[in-house]
């Protein structure tokens, strides 16, 4: 809880392939926190058509109205729990959801360098927008959480997760302002009952880790387009980026 006594809920704000099923594997490590996973999906598959895999059975899932998602996304914290981390998917969220209800969050936003992005997303879709990517949403989110909720929410890049996870989540946590938890750098194997039904075709990697892994040293070989794609992207990036916490 925080120092008013209630809740924290925090909204941690990504693209796909972000490593952050990792972190959500990491902060569900805790005994104060429950986790939900990318609540958004539901609503955005159906709004869009996207043809993304498991579409039918991932609407029939969940709700596919946002403002019944914002209701319980800003309600009573499952099980009781006093800490709430909320998987969010930057491009789930559509021009017409209203965003008022930001401020019962805490936001934070999770980063990756598009060039490692576009092959790993386009590895299950191809043919990938920066949309699709959510690199635009996430700097407009971004920057909407900075005008009118906070001046400095807290970012990571999930380079810097993977090259010391450790000093990343004290970072982050203190940025919370909630303890650190050595049992967030580990985890078993498997799968998990709070993984959305799409997890069979995006979750693999996670489902096989034990913690965090290490970063890239090098950036992979990309196609003309997809080294376009990832230059669309870049700048969106790069804004964020310049925030980031967890590097001194």
């Amino acid at each position: 809880m925080n120092s008013t006594g209630d809740p924290v809920r925090i909204a941690m704000w990504s693209g796909p392939r972000n490593i952050s099923t990792a972190m959500m594997r990491a902060w569900e490590t805790r005994t104060d926190t429950t986790v939900s996973d990318e609540p958004f999906y539901g609503y955005y598959l159906e709004r869009t058509g996207a043809d993304h895999p498991g579409r039918d059975e991932i609407i029939a899932s969940m709700a596919t109205d946002w403002r019944q998602i914002v209701r319980e996304i800003t309600g009573p914290v499952p099980g009781g729990r006093t800490v709430w981390y909320q998987k969010h998917m930057t491009h789930h969220i559509l021009p017409e959801v209203e965003k008022d209800w930001l401020h019962h969050l805490r936001n934070c936003f999770l980063i990756r360098d598009p060039h490692e992005v576009v092959v790993s997303y386009e590895r299950v879709r191809p043919n990938a927008t920066a949309e699709d990517l959510g690199y635009p949403q996430q700097a407009e989110i971004f920057a909407a959480v900075r005008r009118e909720l906070d001046p400095v929410p807290p970012v990571l890049d999930s380079a810097d997760v993977l090259a010391d996870p450790e000093r990343c989540l004290t970072a982050l946590c203190g940025a919370l302002g909630l303890p650190f938890s050595a049992d967030m750098l580990s985890w078993p194997p498997g799968p998990r009952s709070t993984d959305g039904v799409w997890s069979r075709h995006w979750y693999a990697n996670v489902e096989a880790s034990t913690g965090f892994g290490s970063g890239r040293s090098t950036k992979p070989d990309l196609s003309r387009a997809q080294a376009e794609l990832a230059a669309a992207c870049m700048p969106h990036y790069e804004v964020l980026r310049e925030c980031r916490i967890g590097i001194n």
